[in-house]
């Protein structure tokens, strides 16, 4: 079972607005686009092997439904 935390996050409220529309879009609600945004983000900045703090663990497994835009 994931442990989940619950937290409180300030948008503006047109970044919200883009991003809810592109949650509908995809088929998702904001919650598991954001996750899915975040996942994807940490794992292309995991690739960056000279980040500070590079702790070299490896990338979460990605939550929901993969990315269907065309590569």
């Amino acid at each position: 079972m994931m442990n989940e935390v619950r937290m409180t996050l300030r948008l503006p409220q047109d970044l919200r607005d883009r991003l809810s529309a592109h949650a509908k879009s995809e088929r998702r609600s904001l919650n598991s686009e954001l996750i899915y945004m975040l996942e994807v983000a940490l794992r292309t900045a995991g690739a960056d092997t000279e980040s500070p703090g590079d702790d070299s663990a490896p990338p979460a497994p990605l939550h929901g439904k993969p990315d269907s835009s065309p590569a």
